[in-house]
């Protein structure tokens, strides 16, 4: 048996694997689930590297590391991953109010044209999934 912190290539898989869909549900597997030759090896990276080895380590609580990256994502203008992570984030138990904070307080240090984009991007996304 491995620890968490040094998981053997499969073991990461599985459990990146595991937490991609607890997280993002059957939509959010489908780059996985559909990913071809070339495709594959980007997908493994995020599986097993991501989620398999950062995202489900103990320190820090999935509706933290949500919270920090619907932030990076804003600060970096990345719409879609941005969505994604936004309806992510409320199944690791965000609210719609700390989602709107957090993007108020990342409009302070990443500026308006990249706040107002994540702003339309994180509406859409809610009501996407009914939490608007």
């Amino acid at each position: 048996m491995t620890d968490q912190t040094n998981p053997s290539p499969q073991d990461a898989f599985e459990r990146g694997r595991r937490l991609r869909e607890e997280i993002f549900g059957p939509a959010g597997m489908k780059s996985l689930d559909n990913a071809d030759d070339f495709q594959m090896p980007l997908q493994d990276m995020v599986t097993r590297l991501c989620f398999g080895e950062v995202w489900s380590r103990p320190v820090l609580p999935l509706k933290l590391r949500s919270m920090l990256t619907i932030a990076i994502l804003a600060g970096q203008s990345r719409p879609e991953q941005l969505q994604n992570h936004i309806k992510g984030a409320i199944a690791n138990g965000v609210s719609k109010e700390e989602i709107r904070e957090i993007l108020l307080h990342t409009m302070l240090y990443v500026g308006l044209p990249a706040a107002s984009d994540s702003w339309r991007q994180a509406t859409a996304a809610l009501k996407e999934i009914g939490a608007y």
